[in-house]
């Protein structure tokens, strides 16, 4: 059927390892760290913000890459936060690491790298991305 996982599922990868999940999260139970704002299999959202389907949603995307020792060590984690359709749903969220379909998350060095907008099998649009340097 169309529900759970499989309605509107995509997701906002930050540097190609990091996902922000995007779902059709109204009225659509799902695990919890799964859901519209999550970051995937890690950190429920706040809320839950989902706008009805058919309805544009936004999100507003503030993060902070993950920072590196010249020895590959871990010097700080990555941190997000998110407003869906202007409620706050992740509030400066420490990440445990890169997303991992299965298994624990864990980091690894690695430099710059671009967004990554998920392809799931679904029918999901995006317009209006706005990428900004802070």
């Amino acid at each position: 059927g169309f529900d759970g996982q499989n309605r509107g599922n995509s997701g906002i990868f930050l540097q190609e390892l990091y996902e922000l999940q995007v779902l059709d999260s109204y009225n659509n139970p799902t695990y919890a760290n799964g859901q519209a704002g999550s970051i995937y299999k890690q950190t429920m959202p706040l809320v839950n913000a989902s706008r009805a389907p058919g309805q544009w949603q936004a999100y507003d995307i503030l993060w902070k890459a993950p920072r590196f020792s010249v020895g590959g060590g871990l010097v700080s984690p990555a941190r997000i936060t998110v407003l869906h359709n202007g409620v706050l749903v992740q509030d400066d969220t420490v990440l445990a690491g890169r997303t991992e379909y299965i298994g624990a998350p864990s980091y690894s060095p690695h430099a710059c790298a671009p967004l990554y907008l998920q392809e799931h099998d679904s029918k999901v649009s995006y317009r209006n991305i706005w990428v900004r340097e802070l």
